[in-house]
Parts: structure tokens; sequence; C-alpha cells
């Protein structure tokens, strides 16, 4: 969330956030609740100090003058109580209001509605060309016993698929290739808890506003993780850590789960938006210093593009505009892969900064070398994403005799398969 402080000293520049990321909220309401929690506040804290301050003299007062001063504690208890019964709603509806504010774009991101306003920076590699009809993955996936979406439809539902055989094993290859390659990065690679408190989604700022994304476990009060970066960005819960140790680095592997609401009839064929996925996801916790933080996003992305141009899959980086931005990121840059049977270049990696946004949620901080405690900085990025990356690998990769090649750099996490062919050739 945002500093309360800075809300009050710039609510025009809050307003102007909220507009731009096209997100309702009551500023105005939450400042006028902020002044009258604040004012009670100050009127609870004089009448304790006036109560404790007549109580102490009760003692060593003669009895008539005693019962006149435990008469004024009893009428100075009675409207502390009064306060304190108004204070409590407020506090509520003031907390309720400071998790809606979003936090604030920077200038540069651009104006816009959906992804379609998404402005580009720049691409990397050329999409292919074929001499053939290329298959989509769908086709490929099923022709060579990859891919099983009509038996997962029967016994999971919708938006569900097996892989089988040499696609188990290339989404694991690609899984491990890019963890180990952000270990060479000096990440501390991490497996984490797929279910997760409230407290890390209302932390990581998932809560409130995407509970319809997410799967709960009722019974248990638990949620499953749409993103390896809540529970590592949630690690530090209500620590603090000390300056030396920062930038802490952590890349998590895990399964995701998403319900996908208000997608349906989005991207419906094969394996492009689905409700169970892995993903290596990189996270950062910094010192809460822009300069430094718009230097790690940089690095997050280029992490990202890196395993890209190692598995030579042609793609694009994208800007994302103020509407689909989200609440609590500052920017965000989206990394699109060429994908043949879309004739495009479809989504398949975010990176995103925000400063002290979720720090504040997370109570997550750090003392200096002067001893003053700060709100760290976080950032993360999806470093790969499976089995949608599997959908640009297997249509770029594939062959006019229907054979797909596996990427080099893939070959020695698959026992040294070099193409993948049909069953018996």
């Amino acid at each position: 969330m945002l500093d309360i402080a800075f809300i009050r000293e710039f609510p025009d520049l809050v307003k102007a956030g909220a507009k731009k990321k096209h997100i309702q909220v009551d500023v105005d309401r939450l400042l006028d609740v902020d002044r009258q929690r604040r004012t009670l506040i100050t009127e609870i804290e004089q009448l304790r100090a006036e109560r404790n301050r007549k109580s102490k003299a009760v003692s060593s007062l003669p009895s008539g003058e005693r019962e006149t001063l435990l008469a004024e504690t009893r009428v100075i208890t009675e409207q502390l109580r009064r306060n304190e019964m108004a204070l409590a709603p407020l506090e509520e509806e003031f907390e309720h209001l400071m998790l809606q504010v979003p936090n604030v774009p920077a200038p540069d991101v651009p104006d816009g509605l959906t992804d379609a306003d998404n402005v580009e920076v720049r691409r990397w590699g050329e999409p292919p060309t074929f001499s053939f009809t290329p298959r989509d993955h769908v086709q490929l996936g099923e022709a060579l016993d990859l891919i099983d979406i009509k038996r997962a439809v029967k016994i999971a539902g919708t938006r569900t698929y097996y892989l089988k055989n040499e696609a188990a094993l290339l989404e694991l290859a690609v899984l491990r290739f890019t963890l180990d390659h952000m270990i060479r990065r000096g990440f501390t690679p991490m497996l984490v808890p797929h279910l997760v408190k409230d407290e890390a989604m209302i932390g990581t700022a998932y809560f409130p506003g995407g509970e319809e994304q997410a799967y709960r476990i009722e019974k248990d009060a638990l949620n499953l993780i749409g993103t390896a970066e809540v529970p590592l960005t949630a690690y530090h819960y209500d620590e603090i850590l000390n300056e030396a140790e920062l930038p802490k680095r952590y890349v998590g592997m895990s399964a995701c789960y998403r319900r996908e609401a208000g997608t349906y009839g989005r991207d419906t064929r094969g394996i492009f938006r689905i409700h169970q996925f892995h993903k290596v996801e990189q996270v950062i916790i910094s010192v809460a210093d822009e300069q430094v933080s718009i230097a790690e996003h940089e690095a997050i992305l280029h992490n990202a593009e890196e395993v890209l141009q190692a598995l030579q899959l042609p793609y694009r980086v994208v800007n994302v505009c103020g509407g689909d931005l989200g609440a609590p990121q500052v920017k965000k840059y989206d990394i699109e892969t060429w994908m043949p049977s879309r004739n495009a270049y479809g989504e398949t990696h975010s990176a995103s900064r925000f400063y002290d946004f979720q720090a504040r949620r997370l109570k997550l901080r750090y003392r200096d070398r002067q001893g003053r405690v700060h709100y760290a900085h976080t950032l993360n990025n999806t470093v790969i994403a499976s089995p949608r990356i599997l959908i640009p690998i297997l249509e770029i990769y594939q062959q006019e005799d229907g054979s797909v090649i596996v990427p080099e750099v893939l070959r020695s996490y698959m026992g040294g398969t070099e193409r993948i062919s049909r069953k018996g050739k």
C-alpha cells in the first residue's frame, strides 16, 4: 500500500495514478476518514493520559475529594469508551480504503485501457517462415502423442491437459534449464509452499481484488498460489533485515493455479490459458532507492530475455499501459513470444517493480547503516512459464515431416534427444 503521509501530501497525484490505471477509488473519502480517526486517536490519547493522572492522584486525597475525583474519572472512562467505539469502524474503513488505493504508475507508463495499447520497446529474432503448411501445437501434440486434452477434460474439466512422453520431459527440461540459468546469475533457488494464508495474498496485493482468480480452500482458510512470487516475496514477512543483506535474490520453481475467471471464450484452444501450470519466478528484495529499483527492473527483464535467446525464440518487449498494469505495479514489462498458430506474439513473461508498495503490506523492512528502519523495495519477473512456452517451441521447431527439433540447450536435460518424432519412426 502507499504511505498515508504520501497520500495526504499528494492526493491529486494519487488520483491521477488511479485514473491512469482505470481503477475506481475514493481518495477524498479516505482522507476524510483519516482526519476523523486522527482526531479521535488524539482525543483518546488525551483522555487516557488524564484518566491515568487522576487515578494516580486518588490515593493521596482526603476521602471527600477522593469521591469527587473518582466521579470525574468515571466520566472520563465513559467518554473514552464512546470514543473507542467510534474509532473502531473508522479504523476498519480506513484499512479497507487503504488497500483499495493503487500504486502510482511511473511517468513513462503509456496511457491505454487494454493490452492492445501496450507500447513495443524492442524485438529480438525473426518470426519463422515455412515451406509447408505448419501445424499448431495441438495438432503437433496429438500427432506426436505429446498432449492429451480430451482425456484431461473428462476427468478435470476445461482448460486442463496431460503432457506425455517427450512433452513431459520437455517441460521439465525448460524449467530446469531456466532454474540453472538463474542460479548462475546468483539467485537462491527455492521450492515454495503452494498453499498460503490470506496475509501473503494481501501482502503481495493479490487480495483484495484478485479473489475471483484464486482457488481457495475455505475449510483451511488457505489459497493456492497463482505464482511463486507470493511465497517468495512474503518469505520475510514482518521481519527487519540488515541493509548489508540486500539485495535478496530468490528464484522459485512451483506449480501455479488460476481460475481464469472472466476469460470464458478467450484462448480456449490448446494450452495457452489453463488452470494449472509451472513457473520459474525471480524475486528481488532491495533497498528503498528508486534508481536501484529501476536498474534491477531492467536486469530481471534481461535475465528472462537471455533464456528466450538461448532457446532461439523470437520475442518482443512491451511497456504495459496504465489500464493493463494492475494495482500494485509502478511499471511492468511484458515479453511476448512469437507463436506461429496465432500469427502474432503471445504474452509469456511479465516483469514488475513495486517500490515499497508490497513491503508496506508485508511489514518487510530493513535497518540501514545509521540504524534507521525503511520499507524495502520489491520486484519480480517470470523467467519462464510452462506449458505456455511449449507453444512456440513446438510450433517454431516443427519440421515438414511432422517431427519437432529439440532446442539445442535443452537436449542435455532430455538424455540427448535431438528430435521428437512419431512413435515407431
